[in-house]
């Protein structure tokens, strides 16, 4: 199994224990969390205990499987793992006894030829398995305001539309501590991805460490494998907000309407430039919001509300960020041992010893300058942006293995004449009369 299967299965884990890692939840409260977890994943409440302690032990790590998956190969055809899927998309709770039977009633297999085992994996590793196709159990709740105990227990963020700025539109990204409503960083940018997310997420986290949870929407700038990656590895609980409820984020939204007025006054302004867009939200979110008291902190305003809480930070090292924040992406290493990425021509160090294989690219998104390429069977090796220079490049050694080896004789005419010799023989003794008396042989007809 490879690493990046490896830890999408891990992120996937913590998500399942993830709700009974809250700090609050007394004996019988969490005992009874467990029983609805086992319930929704039709997990054991052994396996789920066995989650949580190799959590604790190991952190994200101890969350990887420990055996080699089977991966992408199957006995199966594809055509009937698609119409698994199918049966699976149309009633999420289907179990694997259900999806099997249906398949040998309609004749798209013949009967005992899906095994439970087998058809499940295959499920699993395309992200069909009932638990990751199960959603989050809505339940009835009252619009209640709540507020978190401490400081960094949990951050919202959202994105919201900015101005105009030279005919170019800017969006708003904000990370919000749900305690003390204090900005943990905010900014505009010029363009609209998961790429702005992550930026302000990781100058969030260098200035105030790691947060216990995270809280987002359903946005796909939010709900990507890259965000559970990072997450896992900084030991953050992910949680997402039951879809059509923003009252969920209702501090987010709050403060998003409290930027409109910033936004009236920066129309009035019009900056020039991006740079001066966000000098000027700066100074605004200092003045007008970070130190204004709010009436939801007992007359505090966010600053001193964040900076008074006793609570203690969990401050990341810069590498420990970088480490979580490397993204990772599939690509084929071309005739010419390249490999295209974000729109352009990459040359991989020993790619012409990796023609035409799958390759996996691990690289930060603030610096794709140089990136990692890691390959089976292969030293890991960086890859730069293709020079084209005025000569071609040289062609590929051929690697040991597919070295010509001497041979003494030719075991295709040594295996031949040894067959010809076997059918000479067999001809030979087709028809033989040894053993026949001679009045036989010489048709004497008193004997018929």
């Amino acid at each position: 199994m490879d690493n990046k299967r490896s830890e999408e299965i891990a992120a996937n884990r913590l998500k399942v224990i993830a709700p009974l890692m809250d700090t609050t939840l007394d004996k019988d409260k969490r005992q009874l969390l467990k029983e609805e977890i086992c319930i929704q994943t039709g997990l054991s409440e052994r396996t789920i205990r066995r989650y949580l302690n190799d959590y604790r032990e190991k952190g994200f790590e101890g969350l990887k499987p420990q055996s080699p998956g089977r991966g992408g190969n199957s006995i199966i055809p594809e055509d009937v793992i698609q119409e698994a899927i199918a049966l699976r998309r149309e009633v999420p709770k289907r179990s694997i006894t259900e999806l099997i039977r249906i398949l040998e009633w309609e004749g798209k297999v013949e009967p005992g030829f899906l095994r439970r085992s087998t058809l499940q994996d295959q499920l699993n590793y395309r992200g069909y398995s009932s638990r990751q196709m199960r959603t989050y159990v809505s339940s009835v709740t009252g619009a209640r305001r709540f507020q978190k105990p401490w400081r960094n227990y949990l951050w919202q963020s959202d994105i919201k539309y900015g101005i105009y700025i030279n005919g170019q539109p800017t969006y708003m990204v904000c990370f919000l501590d749900d305690c003390t409503r204090h900005v943990l960083h905010s900014e505009f940018y010029p363009t609209l991805d998961q790429k702005i997310v992550q930026d302000c997420f990781r100058k969030a986290l260098l200035k105030y460490g790691a947060p216990d949870s995270v809280y987002f929407d359903n946005g796909k700038q939010f709900r990507t494998h890259w965000m559970q990656r990072a997450c896992g590895k900084l030991g953050i609980r992910l949680l997402y907000a039951r879809p059509y409820s923003p009252e969920g984020k209702g501090k987010q939204e709050r403060y998003n309407q409290t930027v409109d007025s910033f936004l009236r006054e920066a129309q009035l302004s019009k900056p020039k430039s991006l740079d001066e867009l966000n000098q000027l939200y700066q100074v605004w979110m200092e003045e007008c919001y970070l130190h204004k008291v709010h009436s939801a902190l007992d007359g505090k305003s966010p600053y001193e509300a964040y900076q008074s809480d006793r609570h203690e930070l969990r401050m990341l090292s810069s590498e420990v960020i970088a480490d979580a924040f490397l993204a990772c992406e599939t690509r084929k290493v071309d005739k010419s041992g390249c490999i295209s990425f974000m729109g352009k021509k990459y040359e991989v160090e020993l790619g012409l010893h990796m023609i035409h294989k799958d390759v996996e690219v691990v690289y930060d998104a603030a610096d794709i300058s140089k990136v990692t390429i890691e390959c089976v069977g292969m030293p890991s090796c960086t890859a730069a942006p293709l020079k084209i220079g005025s000569h071609s490049g040289e062609r590929p050694k051929l690697p040991e293995h597919l070295e010509a080896v001497p041979a003494k004789e030719s075991r295709l005419l040594k295996a031949a004449e040894q067959k010809y010799k076997e059918r000479q023989t067999i001809r030979k003794t087709a028809i033989s009369f040894t053993g026949l008396k001679p009045d036989l042989i010489s048709g004497g007809e008193g004997n018929v």
